[in-house]
């Protein structure tokens, strides 16, 4: 049955069904597939223990290897991870059968299965209690399970065997709060995992997972395909028909993760059945979960645009494929440097950014060839164009801001400040936050800077970036989850300041990370975050996020090009641009943004 099948009943009809599930559910048992078959090639499981490492400090983890008959140590070979890996092994799900029936008539490529348990930290004696780790490493939604997995047991595991690297040749599997640590591998790292099961996930309000589903909405899709399953009957009883349990429904979470899913573009398949919270329906349906999940191989697994962008009614509003395309990625711009920082784009298109330990600044044109604008920058850490043709640098280590004219030198502008971004006016005036003093200041044409914020509110002022029209000022905060909104006053101080602009916030740690800003000529708002580039309407609320070109965070943003219809990201020693459906406003060039949706 198609996506749209019996999954697309109504909840209120369902809820009747909800009700009665327990009277009714479909008699799950293991199917031919899931049996030891004559005449196949038998794969062997042995039994491991990885020691205490990092990430789970004083924590073993036991795990098995499944290895099939048709390993070739030559050949660089798929995997699948399975949380709560015993059980996926044992008489209930069968794994190590379903892979050998399905690899030995093709319907999978030769793969190694490695099914980990999660840890228990032992007691320090008989009398004490051990510490069960299996809902802190499954239900995190940080990358501390993904780490483990990809920096200590996969590691071990590619001691003794050849792992691909591929991302398309790794699948991770869980069930219940296993199935949210499965997804959320995969989520945090798609560079190293494409294929996902999730059986009667927890996606409720137990330890943020519920959250899921409003992010996948906003996040640009990630290259990952997921086979969901649950049941009618999953934490449901006649009654409270709509959950037993504190954290909400099971089977309405796993449907609202779905059809997230589905709303983004992704390859997402959901088999809803009758069963409890039980293994019996991931069990019966296992081998057809695997075929659906590694279909098409060793074809990879891409990103594309929602069907619906070109049905009737599509509503672009706050949608990412409004503002990018899905075949159109980031690319590099230039080598490798050392560390690049502050791309800013010039009214000519052109964009420049700092590379601090190589002591330059860097000039990079529409055509993305690089070439040095600057060398001796003074280990320059933030770079602005402004009008003119001039460009202003903050010089860290001299404690100074300083300008490059059109075939000028370098003049002060500022001296003895501490900078941590920089915003240029088309009247040449300048803002800095400077997170030291926890204050925003201005620089006047005559050279005279001025205190214009130290309300206290912004823990850490970080970027600093003018509206379209430059009659506002929007300050981020690098500790605090809100960034600011000012109206720029006659003299150039600040006035009215809201924390306007509500960010998502990583899960681990307690800083936001958010650091650079711009704005669009749609009043459209641009955030460096850990997550990404996350993009707030001009009313506020956060509607999009664009991933990072590769794992890691950037730096810095900027629009650049003819038409500034160019995105530019610093990320570690690397500048990236894209295409994009919106347009930069040149910095001489002001213009009235629309007036926002509400």
């Amino acid at each position: 049955m198609g996506k749209r099948g019996i999954f697309g009943m109504r909840w209120v009809v369902l809820a009747g069904v909800f009700a009665a599930a327990s009277l009714h559910a479909q008699s799950y048992s293991l199917g031919p597939d899931s049996q030891v078959q004559s005449g196949v090639p038998k794969g062997t499981v042995t039994k491991h223990v990885l020691a205490a490492g990092a990430f789970y400090p004083g924590t073993p983890h036991h795990y098995a290897v499944y290895v099939p008959a048709q390993y070739d140590a030559k050949k660089p070979t798929a995997f699948m991870v399975f949380l709560d890996g015993s059980q996926a092994i044992g008489d209930g799900v069968r794994v190590p059968v379903v892979l050998d029936n399905l690899i030995a008539r093709h319907e999978l490529p030769p793969m190694i299965g490695i099914f980990v348990d999660p840890g228990v930290l032992p007691a320090v004696s008989e009398d004490k209690q051990s510490r069960f780790e299996r809902i802190f490493e499954y239900d995190s939604l940080s990358d501390r399970y993904s780490r483990f997995l990809l920096e200590e047991l996969i590691p071990a595991v590619a001691k003794e065997y050849n792992l691909s690297t591929n991302p398309d040749d790794r699948g991770i599997g869980g069930t219940s709060t296993g199935a949210v640590g499965a997804f959320m591998a995969a989520w945090n790292r798609p560079d190293q995992f494409h294929r996902v099961l999730s059986f009667i996930g927890t996606y409720v309000a137990m330890k943020g997972a519920d959250s899921l589903p409003a992010l996948v909405r906003k996040t640009e899709p990630k290259p990952i395909r997921v086979f969901i399953q649950d049941g009618t009957a999953d934490h449901i009883v006649a009654a409270e028909p709509y959950g037993t349990s504190y954290a909400g429904s099971w089977p309405m979470n796993n449907r609202v993760m779905y059809e997230a899913l589905e709303y983004s573009g992704y390859d997402v398949k959901l088999e809803m059945g009758t069963d409890g919270h039980s293994s019996k329906q991931e069990g019966a349906i296992m081998p057809d979960a695997l075929r659906w999940l590694w279909r098409g191989y060793p074809e990879g697994i891409a990103v594309h645009e929602p069907p619906q962008m070109k049905e009737a009614g599509w509503d672009p509003r706050g949608k990412v494929y409004s503002t990018v395309w899905a075949d159109k990625p980031w690319e590099q711009v230039g080598v490798s440097y050392g560390e690049v920082v502050s791309p800013t784009g010039d009214e000519s298109g052109d964009v420049f950014f700092a590379d601090p330990e190589a002591n330059r600044i860097y000039k990079a044109d529409g055509e993305g060839k690089v070439s040095v604008f600057r060398e001796g920058s003074g280990g320059a850490r933030v770079v602005r164009a402004g009008v003119g043709g001039v460009v202003y640098a903050y010089q860290a280590a001299r404690r100074r801001i300083v300008a490059y004219g059109p075939g000028s030198g370098e003049k002060v502008v500022a001296k003895d400040v501490d900078v941590s971004d920089i915003a240029v006016t088309a009247k040449s005036g300048i803002y800095f936050s400077d997170a030291v003093h926890k204050t925003v200041e201005y620089v006047d044409g005559s050279g005279r800077v001025s205190t214009v914020y130290q309300g206290g509110e912004i823990a850490q002022p970080g970027g600093v970036g003018l509206s379209p029209d430059q009659a506002m000022l929007v300050v981020t905060d690098a500790v605090g989850r809100f960034s600011w909104s000012f109206q720029i006053a006659a003299d150039g101080g600040l006035v009215n300041g809201e924390p306007f602009y509500r960010l998502e916030m990583p899960e681990a740690g307690w800083k936001s990370g958010v650091a650079g800003v711009m704005e669009d000529s749609a009043g459209m708002v641009y955030f460096v975050t850990p997550y990404g580039v996350q993009i707030c309407e001009a009313n506020g609320r956060v509607a999009e996020v664009l991933n990072p070109p590769v794992h890691g965070e950037v730096s810095g943003v900027s629009f650049a090009g003819k038409k500034y219809d160019w995105m530019y990201v610093t990320e570690g020693g690397r500048v990236f641009r894209r295409p994009v459906k919106v347009t930069g406003v040149a910095v001489g060039s002001p213009v009235m943004p629309p007036k926002p949706l509400l």
